[in-house]
């Protein structure tokens, strides 16, 4: 399979006018890139060569081949890498658009479920879901649905120390301040995967699209960690990828809870040094305290 993926700046520098009590100043300062991404599908259908534009997305430019098999898998789109011939970015006239639109092309005998697409055309970086156009479109099918999770024991320890190590490794947040994370662990804690983006969803997306690449999928023995709140389509993308323990350093909303509960998901939330919620605790999920 093919991926051409183009290097991309995610941040920029700025002038503005710092005010200080009743001093003001010039300084440069960093903002995050948020530019529109054009995800279009190439397949074949009775015979004929069909080109469909899916979805535009507000995201930060990089890592958008992982963005567009991110997408396409946890909106249920596709769900084996095998159909994937080619990604590449489509240069379009205006120099501006060069790397905003890319093209995803499927192997001969592979058909998209263009029925879970049920989503208007564009969506922004803050909601994952706005362009769905009903509420029974919302909710996508995981082909691990029907996949009993391994048992898993964590320790309070090693949850403790992940919202540090995700710090540590946020280099555009550290930049900006205005980007999210989704970062994979090991149960042990070791830091596996990063993605930023100015979109949370769009966050998730790039990192179950990388671990779709590399064909790790289910992530049933991972930790996912959210560097901010849990909305109901983080939820819902990460049981797409069959994770079964989603960490946040922020709170979840309700309906976040009700669908991890639903789908056998431990959902933590509000994680700092020593302190976290747990909302909703898997079957197979058991919890080492620390001893006093």
């Amino acid at each position: 399979m093919e991926i051409k993926d183009l290097e991309s700046i995610s941040i920029k520098n700025k002038l503005v006018h710092k005010v200080n009590g009743t001093q003001i100043s010039v300084h440069e300062d960093v903002l995050s890139i948020e530019e529109p991404l054009e995800i279009r599908l190439k397949f074949h259908q009775n015979q004929e060569i069909v080109l469909q534009t899916i979805s535009v997305t507000m995201r930060t430019p990089g890592n958008d081949f992982e963005l567009a098999l991110g997408f396409l898998f946890t909106e249920g789109i596709i769900s084996d890498f095998e159909a994937i011939q080619s990604v590449f970015h489509v240069e379009k006239n205006c120099a501006l658009q060069k790397k905003n639109s890319l093209l995803v092309e499927l192997k001969e005998g592979f058909t998209p479920q263009l029925m879970q697409a049920d989503r208007n055309f564009y969506t922004t970086s803050s909601c994952g879901v706005c362009g769905k156009s009903s509420i029974e479109a919302i909710k996508t099918v995981s082909p691990f649905k029907t996949l009993e999770p391994p048992k898993i024991s964590i320790s309070a320890a090693i949850l403790y120390q992940l919202s540090q190590k995700l710090r540590l490794a946020q280099n555009d947040f550290s930049n900006t301040g205005g980007i999210h994370a989704s970062a994979l662990f090991s149960i042990d804690g070791e830091l596996l995967f990063l993605q930023e983006d100015v979109g949370r969803h769009n966050a998730l997306d790039k990192l179950i699209g990388k671990a779709f690449a590399k064909d790790l999928l289910p992530l049933n023995k991972h930790i996912l960690l959210l560097s901010g709140r849990i909305s109901f389509e983080l939820v819902q993308k990460a049981a797409m990828a069959g994770i079964a323990t989603v960490v946040a350093i922020g709170a979840p909303s309700s309906l976040a809870v009700e669908l991890a509960t639903e789908c056998n998901i431990t959902l933590i939330g509000f994680l700092n040094e020593n302190r976290f919620n747990m909302y909703c605790q898997s079957s197979t999920f058991s919890l080492d305290t620390i001893e006093n």
